[in-house]
């Protein structure tokens, strides 16, 4: 039998646990990962909201250590008087914002540490701040493994930072090709209160400054004035919560857009929501491998996406869709009007994007690599584990 009945702990160290893309993906390894395998505790800095619902699977530890703005030393004695209470095999924190724990967790006693580096800051998108890539050199020797969610981050890391290889690797995202997929022929296409016989642009995504959605939004005025004729059928639809959507919604109204664009907030029916889409936009200024991106490629959509971190090694240009400059509004609206004057080439981009999807970002590969990585620490590690049999097939 693969694993231990009482089996290793992993700590799961996130700032906030909402909804968004890591989150989402987050969520779905521990789902997805065998009950025998590991049990699972999420710690988050801050706090977490109703999208921890969507963790099924029974016995997940949830804490919130509601940390003050700033260095805040007490958020790292509580993180250790957890990490001694919970006794961990694995601290698994991600991206900068929980990076700098890993010397708590080490003092804690916790044998293995990972770090995922799954995007970058609005404030700092292509990676050049020097007190941030400071502290990430300095974190460097607490942790077993820095790994990167895409191939431009994976370089970042092992050319400015410094990541040796041996404590580097690369492990893509991966979706569930079965929940999110084209629209059946007999199945009735969303509105969002649209009406019938409009063309609808999607987006989703917490609505934060490195996902830029203003751009998005003038870029949807542009196309509109660019194309009068089919102007009256477009509308935008922009699924997510998050600190700039009451900024969004009053750019909304001041173009004059109220009525042709959605604003729902956070929702949980994305993948029925991508369904109702005829194409797809990622504005980011900075990204790891989208996870959006991928749910969008697997419905069947085509993609216009910023020329930023991992968005180039999912969208193939030319062949699943279209790539531009971050804050371009008027290339992003050119991007658009091509499908929207040419839908034969929109549907071609779509179903490779699915093609695509279904070789290179499955999700069992996706927890089976973690798991991998998981299992090779737990058995270098971990003494308890040295005779752990893989699970990974």
């Amino acid at each position: 039998m693969c694993g231990q009945p009482d089996a290793p702990l992993v700590a799961h160290l996130i700032y906030r646990l909402d909804f968004g893309g890591l989150e989402n993906l987050l969520v779905e390894r521990i789902n997805r990962m065998p009950a025998h395998a590991y049990r699972h505790a999420v710690v988050c800095l801050l706090d977490h909201t109703d999208f921890a619902k969507r963790i099924s699977k029974p016995d997940v530890q949830l804490y919130a250590l509601h940390k003050q703005s700033g260095l805040s030393l007490a958020t790292h004695a509580a993180l250790f008087k957890l990490l001694r209470r919970l006794r961990p095999a694995i601290l698994h924190t991600y991206n900068l914002a929980a990076m700098e724990y890993a010397p708590a967790a080490l003092l804690a006693g916790v044998p293995a540490r990972i770090n995922g580096m799954h995007g970058r800051e609005a404030t700092d998108p292509e990676g050049r701040n020097r007190k941030h890539n400071l502290l990430r050199r300095l974190m460097l020797p607490f942790y077993d493994c820095c790994y990167a969610n895409s191939g431009a981050m994976l370089s970042w890391s092992r050319d400015v930072i410094g990541v040796p290889e041996h404590k580097s690797a690369l492990l893509a995202n991966g979706i569930d090709a079965e929940r999110f997929r084209p629209r059946a022929d007999a199945e009735a296409r969303p509105d969002f209160g649209f009406g019938p016989g409009c063309r609808v642009i999607g987006s989703v995504g917490r609505v934060q400054d490195v996902k830029d959605h203003a751009t998005l939004v003038e870029a949807f005025a542009l196309l509109r004035a660019r194309a009068p004729q089919q102007a009256a059928n477009l509308r935008l639809a922009i699924v997510g919560d998050g600190p700039l959507l009451p900024n969004l919604r009053e750019q909304v109204r001041s173009l004059g857009l109220e009525g042709l664009v959605w604003l729902p907030g956070a929702r949980s029916d994305v993948a029925e929501i991508l369904r109702g889409l005829d194409m797809y936009v990622i504005s980011s200024i900075a990204e790891g491998t989208p996870g959006s991106v991928l749910e969008a490629m697997a419905s069947n959509l085509p993609v216009v996406g910023t020329r930023v971190g991992g968005v180039p090694e999912v969208v193939a240009e030319g062949v699943t869709g279209q790539l531009v400059s971050p804050r371009d509004p008027q290339a992003m609206a050119e991007a658009l009007a091509r499908y929207v004057d040419d839908p034969i080439l929109a549907a071609a981009h779509g179903a490779a994007g699915r093609a695509r999807v279904l070789t290179h970002y499955s999700m069992p590969a996706m927890v089976a690599g973690y798991q991998a990585l998981y299992d090779s620490l737990c058995q270098r590690k971990t003494p308890f584990r040295k005779s752990i049999e893989s699970c990974v097939e």
